[in-house]
């Protein structure tokens, strides 16, 4: 961690946090007693085999799902403390969220499917549409705003994927296997994309992949073993 993030105010605090699910008379533990602390400008990669419980701490740490246990604090909020309408709040204008697949608006260009989280969130069109137009060229999309999904590669779909998770100036970012439909070569390209628009942009960042690879990436890369973190780098 270089100095700058060290100093970094907090945007993501999990304490003690449980997720557990009952079967009948038996309970299966998947997350047991987390804690993790992730700054502004910092990447934390979070690793383990499938079904380890990396969806489910995303999940929580996205306030998705209510934990069993524990506590999420976002920028110092305690999440579970707030009704519902301030968590989609935070959900919607504070957390950009990255999946393993696009979902992208088939119907729409690559402009108004960045835009779009924004229009949502109350911001007038232009000034969404211009948001929109600086992130994709950062991830060096300007001459693909007019397309529309099926026209781009699928590393391009990817980024501007990411594009969308960046334009409402999330505090933080959680990505879940945001390369795993990629080749080699482009996962590389799209996650150092990615990495490089979160620490320009000041933001925070979970990421869960397999790709160890693409450690080199991160501040800190996080495993998840018997239902608990690991540092592993």
């Amino acid at each position: 961690m270089n100095d700058a993030v060290a100093t970094a105010a907090t945007v993501l605090q999990l304490r003690g946090l449980e997720r557990r699910f009952r079967s009948g008379d038996s309970e299966l533990v998947v997350l047991d007693g987390v804690d993790l602390d992730v700054r502004a400008g910092e990447i934390v990669g979070l690793v383990g085999p499938s079904g380890s419980g990396k969806s489910s701490l995303l999940h929580a740490a996205g306030l998705l799902e209510r934990p069993s246990g524990g506590d999420v604090e976002i920028e110092g909020r305690s999440a579970w403390a707030l009704n519902d309408d301030q968590r989609t709040a935070i959900r919607r204008t504070r957390i950009g969220f990255v999946y393993q697949f696009h979902h992208l608006l088939p119907e729409f260009d690559a402009l108004l499917n960045v835009a779009l989280p924004a229009i949502i969130a109350g911001v007038p069109k232009r000034r969404a549409l211009a948001a929109a137009e600086r992130l994709l060229g950062v991830m060096g999309l300007s001459e693909r705003v007019h397309h529309q999904p099926a026209q781009l590669s699928g590393g391009e779909q990817q980024r501007v994927a990411i594009a969308r998770a960046m334009v409402n100036n999330p505090a933080l970012i959680l990505a879940d296997e945001p390369t795993g439909n990629l080749d080699p070569d482009t996962s590389t390209q799209v996650f150092g994309a990615l990495s490089d628009l979160v620490r320009n942009e000041g933001a925070a960042a979970l990421i869960a992949t397999h790709n160890l690879e693409l450690a080199k990436y991160m501040d800190r890369v996080m495993s998840l073993e018997h239902h608990k973190l690991v540092r592993q780098r």
